[in-house]
């Protein structure tokens, strides 16, 4: 008898997970359409559908045309029955996002704090944290987890950073944020977050190499559809390719890092402009230094974009900051330039544009959480 109750238990259970992911995968589908397509009794699915909707699981939202009988009433998921919060760590400000059940940015606020690897850092943050999730309406349980994107080697064990010459922030550790965020946390190197929000983005996508175009250039190696990590966990990290061993010195102690050519910041500095006015006046066309240097970030960018292509022969995405001001021009010009002394030309559907901006490693972070949450679903 225990024996059989168990099967039955289990049944319902995988039965449950059939229905729910069938209608996460659908979007919006029917009661009839789900027991034709999972050749499932119509009273099992709607016990299944009736426990779903009193879980809060889905929800009821209008109806499909008749065609000819009854209206089907329009079954969907709720996407915000739970949430997951991503942090993205500056060092100067750090970003707060909030996504839901499908990766779609719901809530997303910059707070301007400058980051100090001190007990009083990780109380502002948290309490930062706390003043989100409350003045958008989210309730504790909604909140599946905090997952924190930072610029630095995350170790291993994922406990801690193993690597922090940007922020300085090798001290950093999992619990620093732990002791001050009631929810379960998780710290993510912001280019491998990137990444994974272009995994999400593009389930189709085998491989890929990342590049992570923000105020710091970082960089991500997509393998077999996962994030490949390495030995010690700094694979992908591209803005350390050396250019030119004569060049500007990078913060890592080496000169002529591709990090000192293609990072926002290495932009902003030539300009002498930040970027929110360096655009603007590019594009106005009556500057010709702005053109000149723009000119010349997208052949080193292309000189890497090439190198790195023929290393991995994939996809190349273009992630982060600066990736909403790149024109259909900039990317034909950028083309144009990898495919000038390869002789393995890139296809322009090859050259892909990340579409989050800034916010792009702290939604990365966040999917984690969703990820986890849609898989407990699913057994």
């Amino acid at each position: 008898m225990k024996e059989s109750g168990m099967t039955t238990m289990t049944l319902k259970k995988i039965n449950r997970s059939k229905v729910y992911q069938y209608i996460y995968e659908k979007k919006a589908t029917s009661k009839q359409q789900i027991v034709q397509d999972l050749n499932m009794g119509l009273s099992t699915v709607s016990q299944n559908l009736a426990a779903l909707e009193e879980e809060g699981l889905i929800q009821r939202d209008g109806f499909f045309e008749s065609t000819g009988g009854r209206k089907a009433n329009v079954l969907q998921i709720v996407p915000d029955v739970k949430i997951s919060i991503g942090i993205g760590i500056l060092k100067s400000i750090f970003h707060i996002v909030a996504v839901d059940l499908y990766g779609d940015l719901l809530q997303a606020d910059t707070v301007p704090t400058p980051f100090r690897n001190t007990e009083d850092y990780y109380v502002q943050l948290a309490q930062q944290i706390q003043l989100f999730i409350q003045r958008h309406g989210y309730g504790r349980e909604q909140v599946l987890g905090v997952a924190i994107a930072t610029q630095g080697i995350i170790a291993p064990d994922g406990d801690s950073v193993s690597y922090g010459a940007i922020m300085g922030n090798a001290d950093m550790k999992l619990s620093d944020f732990t002791a001050h965020i009631p929810y379960p946390c998780r710290m993510e190197h912001d280019s491998k977050a990137a990444a994974y929000l272009e995994l999400w983005n593009h389930r189709e996508l085998d491989s890929a190499v990342v590049l992570l175009l923000n105020r710091n250039l970082g960089g991500a190696v997509i393998t077999n559809h996962r994030i490949h990590y390495g030995q010690s966990m700094h694979s992908g990290v591209v803005e350390h390719i050396c250019m030119d061993p004569s060049g500007p010195r990078c913060y890592c102690g080496q000169r002529g890092c591709l990090e000192t050519y293609c990072s926002a910041n290495a932009l902003e500095q030539a300009a002498g402009l930040p970027i929110r006015e360096f655009f603007p006046r590019l594009r106005a066309g009556q500057d010709l230094r702005l053109k000149e240097l723009w000119d010349t970030y997208l052949t080193h960018l292309a000189t890497a974009a090439r190198t790195l292509n023929l290393i991995i022969d994939s996809p190349i995405i273009l992630s982060g900051y600066l990736a909403p001001y790149l024109t259909d021009e900039d990317l034909d010009t950028l083309l144009s330039r990898i495919n000038a002394a390869t002789p393995f030309p890139l296809p322009r559907d090859q050259l892909l544009v990340g579409t989050h901006g800034q916010y792009t490693p702290a939604i990365g972070a966040a999917l984690h959480d969703v990820q986890a949450f849609i898989q407990t679903l699913s057994k």
